[in-house]
């Protein structure tokens, strides 16, 4: 029976910091925790949003695809969607949306995610280029990315809320993703207004934090050397 109330996250996103990008799940065992989630592939290869159990990736090039169950994931998190109406909200930009979401949610110290389906304009993302080992850090890897833009497109934003005292296994704040209606554009939000949407939203009372136990470079790396939440905010 799936567990509405749970969000799975696999890997950190301090593990990326000195750029442990290797795909340590696939995308078939993610599914099994989660028909709705976010990520990234192998050597942080593009932009993932699942939408409805269907999982697609924005590439360097823009492109939108669906992977297949074998793609590989270091970093993702996934749940079963169960959301609630939370507003309909019209013209706010990207950062009034989110203090909006945080206060009517009334969830600042607890995970929850939004969805957002609606009108977007002046919509900015991006997605980093797939690169090979020996794999850099997560600043330098992350300097490869393409920007992208539509003056106004409809789609939906999907995002996970953590809070500050879990900054660093995940970035403090809102992480979102978008993917457009027509599945031409989408990719990590950088920016956006919002011309009109619906937003909804679910609670989380658990975390089912998933480590890769066997990978040998996570497991014999000292992240004491490492300047994670400096590095995620960087990146992020």
């Amino acid at each position: 029976m799936a567990k509405h109330t749970t969000l799975y996250q696999h890997g950190t996103l301090a593990l990326l910091v000195p750029g442990l990008l290797t795909g340590t799940i696939t995308m078939a065992d993610l599914l099994k925790h989660g028909d709705t989630g976010i990520g990234t592939g192998d050597g942080l290869d593009g932009e993932l949003i699942i939408l409805d159990g269907k999982p697609y990736q924005v590439d360097h090039s823009g492109k939108v695809n669906v992977v297949p169950k074998s793609f590989t994931l270091p970093f993702a998190n996934s749940h079963f969607a169960r959301y609630a109406p939370l507003a309909e909200l019209e013209n706010v930009d990207q950062d009034e949306l989110d203090k909006q979401m945080l206060s009517l949610s009334r969830a600042a110290n607890t995970f929850f995610s939004v969805e957002v389906k609606g009108t977007f304009a002046n919509i900015k993302t991006r997605a980093v280029e797939k690169s090979t080992p020996p794999y850099d850090t997560l600043a330098k890897t992350a300097e490869n990315q393409s920007i992208f833009t539509r003056d106004q497109i409809g789609g939906t934003l999907l995002g996970y809320y953590s809070p500050q005292l879990f900054d660093g296994a995940a970035v403090a704040g809102f992480h979102e993703h978008f993917l457009s209606d027509d599945h031409s554009f989408g990719g990590h939000v950088l920016g956006f207004h919002l011309v009109k949407g619906e937003v909804t939203y679910q609670l989380f009372d658990t975390l089912e934090q998933h480590l890769p136990v066997n990978n040998k470079a996570y497991m014999a790396h000292d992240f004491s050397k490492d300047d994670i939440l400096g590095s995620i905010h960087k990146a992020e």
